[in-house]
């Protein structure tokens, strides 16, 4: 079994704040793109295009139900951390921890997915407007 050194709750609190506000810019940014992308469709008859578009719309969808999935996950992982703090525990066990790890895992890999679909998305825009 791994041990770590002692995690506080407060670091802990922190980073699924943290986590919160990114995930609602994103699916924020999400609306926007919609929106944005609306409009390039009312432009372009073009097969190739509609085809882009086509694309950008299910990926959109599908990093809005990933989105979906890590809120809900954080909101239960600030529930138990609630619960912790309600028994004035200060510091958390490894299980509890190896578990923010894999959700820190699971949002850093969206990160990095969003990040290439949004710079994808802006080439996108940037060559068909």
């Amino acid at each position: 079994m791994k041990t770590a050194a002692k995690v506080y709750l407060s670091d802990i609190h922190f980073e699924l704040n943290q986590w919160e506000s990114e995930l609602k810019f994103w699916e924020d940014e999400m609306k926007i793109f919609g929106r944005r992308l609306e409009e390039v469709v009312k432009r372009y008859t073009n097969n190739e295009i509609r085809a882009k578009i086509e694309h950008f719309q299910n990926q959109f969808f599908l990093h809005e139900e990933v989105i979906d999935k890590l809120k809900n996950e954080v909101k239960q992982h600030n529930k138990l951390l609630a619960g912790l703090a309600v028994q004035s525990v200060e510091t958390v066990d490894y299980p509890y921890y190896e578990h923010h790890l894999d959700l820190r895992d699971r949002v850093d890999t969206q990160r990095k997915i969003y990040y290439e679909l949004k710079t994808e998305y802006f080439e996108f825009l940037t060559k068909a407007l």
